[in-house]
């Protein structure tokens, strides 16, 4: 890093010199005119000039002989990598099975349609401007719909109430997730994207995290409904009350962790969550090796399993939240929100 001193000219204007190397290798010279992006993170970025495209704007993929699913994968990574507008091309036509993926694809992504069809080309473009998104209120989004798909999961496995097919739900996770990990990918490429979204690097940097990890709460929440399912003999009250019990401690912790990360409470609400699931790691071990002992129906495990899972990726969501507190010098809390067990650390 270089330091220059600040000048001013002519008592109005504040100037200061270009390192010389950047501007060779920029091919900048007396008179060349160069773009001052200024963003809410206090960055002032001088760019030697403005680039018609940065790879974020369109691209045009040959599809070779090949079966559908990697024009969906395809797709799918076009848009996480933030390109705008994308062209298929076949010289030698699309299957039906080929336009149906790519068309399926597509209705399930936020802002994503087919604009264009003809026998050798399909053209998809992303409709959804960053100024329209919010990505805090994404986040607050895939918390309800993860913990909704837990609740219903733990509910139709230690009671007689059945949930819908999870993969239905699963799928909404999954494209509130790919929208907010999308605009990550672009305020990385673009310096206009991130004043758009109205968020900092770090701040869009800590929303990534944790609607990924929200993301995979959705993913245990669908692995309890599949359990469930699959279990027909009748299960001990005692164990599924208890993990019934487990799985809302862990809910809890997930709830929490997410509303320090969103701005809706404050770091003390995070120390809770944590010291929450040290004490739940001790229960399940506790009610695992209970099962394992009685010999209670094994894939009860799996479901024990995954509501702890659910409870670490809580837990990484609030220690993402001290992170961000002792950066931005927020770490301490009132003392009467805390209790006894961390006003002693």
């Amino acid at each position: 890093m270089e330091t220059r001193k600040i000048q001013q000219v002519g008592g109005g204007t504040y100037t200061v010199s270009l390192p010389k190397q950047w501007a060779e290798a920029a091919d900048i010279d007396t008179g060349s005119v160069v773009s001052l992006h200024t963003h809410i993170d206090g960055l002032l970025v001088v760019q030697a000039q403005e680039r018609d495209r940065d790879g974020t704007d369109a691209l045009s993929v040959e599809v070779p002989h090949t079966d559908a699913t990697c024009l969906e994968r395809a797709l799918r990574a076009a848009y996480a990598a933030g390109i705008e507008e994308l062209e298929f091309d076949a010289p030698d036509g699309f299957t039906d099975d080929q336009r149906r993926a790519v068309e399926r694809v597509a209705r399930n992504l936020t802002g994503v349609t087919v604009t264009e069809t003809t026998p050798t080309t399909i053209h998809v473009r992303t409709l959804l401007d960053a100024s329209e998104v919010s990505i805090r209120q994404s986040v607050r989004q895939l918390q309800f719909v993860a913990l909704s798909m837990h609740r219903d999961a733990t509910a139709a496995l230690t009671g007689p109430t059945t949930v819908d097919d999870p993969a239905d739900r699963d799928d909404q996770a999954d494209r509130l997730y790919a929208m907010v990990d999308r605009y990550f990918e672009r305020g990385l490429a673009r310096l206009d994207e991130m004043d758009a979204l109205g968020l900092t690097r770090s701040e869009l940097f800590v929303c990534w995290v944790t609607a990924r990890e929200l993301e995979r709460v959705a993913d245990h929440a669908e692995r309890i409904a599949t359990t469930a399912a699959a279990i027909d003999a009748p299960l001990d009250d005692e164990c599924t009350a208890e993990l019934a019990t487990l799985a809302d401690t862990a809910r809890d912790i997930v709830e929490d962790a997410v509303r320090v990360v969103v701005g809706d409470a404050d770091v003390g609400t995070a120390r809770e969550a944590l010291h929450t699931r040290d004490a739940l790691r001790a229960d399940i071990e506790v009610l695992d090796r209970h099962l394992f002992e009685d010999g209670t129906e094994y894939r009860l495990t799996h479901a024990l399993d995954s509501v702890g899972r659910t409870a670490e990726h809580g837990g990484n969501i609030a220690e993402l939240a001290l992170r961000t507190a002792v950066r931005d010098d927020g770490l301490t809390a009132p003392a009467a929100d805390l209790p006894e067990s961390q006003l002693a650390e």
